[in-house]
């Protein structure tokens, strides 16, 4: 019965800890300016990064997608 309740409790906290993470790392960005490879971008809540962090970027949704 002990080992049941513990491992519910680590479960609920490795779930709990998780999701933290995950949401902490969203931000919303609006695009000011694109020059050869340098992008600059205007970022609610912008105090999470720090130099050298490395965001994912998603397109917006329903533009044109180019391919071959």
């Amino acid at each position: 019965m002990k080992k049941r309740i513990i491992a519910a409790v680590l479960a609920l906290m490795f779930v709990a800890s998780t999701a933290g993470t995950v949401f902490a790392a969203r931000l919303k960005c609006t695009v000011d300016s694109v020059e050869g490879d340098k992008v600059t971008m205007t970022c609610e809540n912008a105090d999470q990064l720090k130099p050298g962090d490395k965001p994912r970027v998603s397109p917006p949704k329903g533009g044109a997608i180019e391919g071959c």
